[in-house]
Order: structure tokens, then C-alpha cells, then sequence
């Protein structure tokens, strides 16, 4: 089997973008997708060099909403929790519990020896935990660490059914 051509790179700034690394030798694309990944992907290099602020402003927020859309519509369709936080958190902390349950679905389940009942199980751990700074605290985390991660969260974490506490 050939060395495959089309590399995913999940970039710096969060994007992931792929790549085709046909113009490299074989045995150079694996070290030039790692050096890809600590670079920011095409279009966010591209806002960052521009004189214009304005400009960048505008296609930033939508970037962001276009995530956030995502976000939602992932929260939506898995039954996930509403969070608690901040009016200016709670955006931020949605798209964070996406991209790190999609990324570690994908590493656990899709490339590793998880299950899907094992997963539901984290899945369901996930939910517990309602307090958007959690899910900003982890945002750089590795996805292979979520069930460990989940697993040390505290009650503060968590919501309680009694309001006295």
C-alpha cells in the first residue's frame, strides 16, 4: 500500500485542513505534516498578514460563527447539556466540548480499540459536566486524555439537584 498522499492536518489555530503532500517524497510527508500542524492553516496566516483590520475582524467572527453554528447543531443532534458561565464563555466553552469530543472520538474510537458502548460511556461523563470553564480549561488537551480528564473533574464541575448547596 502506497504512502498516502492527502494529509488531515489539524493546525494550530484550531482548523483542520488537508493537505496533498504528492509533491513531497514519500518519506518526507509524515515530518511535513507535524511541521503543518504547529502553523496556523492557510486562511487564518493569510487574516493575520493583512493590513486591514476591519477586514480581519469581520472574517474572524465569521470563522467563529460558522464554528459556533457547528457547535450548536453538534449540541443539538447529541443531546448535550446546556453549559453554565458567563455570557462571553459559554460560546467559547460549547465549540471547546465539540472539538474535543469530536477529536477524541475520532482518535478512541475511529483510529482506536474503543467501542461504542465504551464510548457512550464517555459520552455520558461528558455530559455530567456543565461548567464551561471546565471545557475552556481543556480545550489543548490531548483527546486521547478525555476519559482521564473526565474521570478527575470535581463536583464544582458538575451540576446539583439541591439548590442549598
Amino acid at each position: 500500500m502506497p504512502v498516502k498522499k492527502i494529509w488531515a492536518v489539524d493546525h494550530q489555530c484550531g482548523h483542520q485542513a488537508e493537505h496533498d503532500l504528492s509533491g513531497r517524497p514519500a518519506d518526507r510527508r509524515a515530518g511535513f505534516a507535524r511541521w503543518l500542524a504547529a502553523r496556523e492553516c492557510t486562511d487564518c496566516w493569510r487574516a493575520d498578514r493583512t493590513d486591514d483590520a476591519e477586514a480581519k475582524a469581520a472574517w474572524r467572527d465569521k470563522q467563529r460563527a460558522a464554528e459556533q453554528a457547528e457547535a450548536d447543531d453538534w449540541t443539538q443532534r447529541y443531546g448535550m447539556p446546556p453549559l453554565e458561565g458567563s455570557e462571553r464563555a459559554v460560546p467559547w466553552a460549547v465549540r471547546c466540548r465539540h472539538q474535543l469530543l469530536a477529536a477524541a472520538y475520532t482518535v478512541l474510537v475511529v483510529e482506536g480499540d474503543t467501542d461504542e458502548a465504551d464510548w457512550a460511556e464517555v459520552e455520558e461523563a461528558a455530559r455530567t459536566i456543565t461548567r464551561a470553564g471546565w471545557w475552556i480549561d481543556q480545550r489543548e488537551a490531548e483527546p486521547g486524555d478525555l476519559s482521564e480528564l473526565l474521570a478527575a473533574a470535581t463536583d464544582d464541575d458538575r451540576p446539583t439537584e439541591n439548590p442549598f448547596l
